[in-house]
């Protein structure tokens, strides 16, 4: 797949695509385990949840990984990502709202190839940050 951007015309501190995903439901954390078979209870158990003494279920933290890998493919395009790296930060729960945004930190030339680095997170409503990562893209 051919990069979605131009190395010369990227700049560190520009923006990459902004994507908000409003109300989160635990409809989206049973579809997230259907298609990656990681049924752990705690995300789709309200009893089980309950008895563990936490309020309710909440997201994998792979499913929010996967919300926010949205913006490097928005950005590079799906085959261009070269490096893709986060730490969870907190639990996203039910009626949430999420916002995955990144920015350019870098840029480099490496065997041949225009690289593309930088940083992204998802926030909550709250302004607290759920996930943090860095990445790196192939740019032409």
């Amino acid at each position: 797949m051919a990069p979605k951007i131009k190395y010369e015309s990227v700049k560190i501190g520009d923006a990459l695509p902004t994507i908000t995903i409003d109300n989160v439901s635990r409809a989206d954390f049973v579809r997230y385990a259907g298609a990656s078979g990681d049924f752990v209870p705690l995300h789709y158990d309200q009893t089980f949840v309950e008895a563990a003494g936490i309020p309710t279920v909440f997201a994998q933290g792979m499913w929010t990984a996967g919300c926010l890998s949205r913006t490097l493919t928005d950005f590079a395009g799906a085959g261009n990502v070269r490096r893709y790296k986060v730490r969870f930060a907190r639990q996203v729960w039910p009626g949430d709202t999420l916002t995955c945004r990144g920015k350019v930190t870098g840029k480099t030339e490496k065997d041949g190839e225009k690289l593309i680095e930088g940083e992204v997170e998802v926030l909550n409503q709250k302004g607290e940050t759920t996930v943090r990562g860095n990445f790196t893209v192939l740019a032409s």
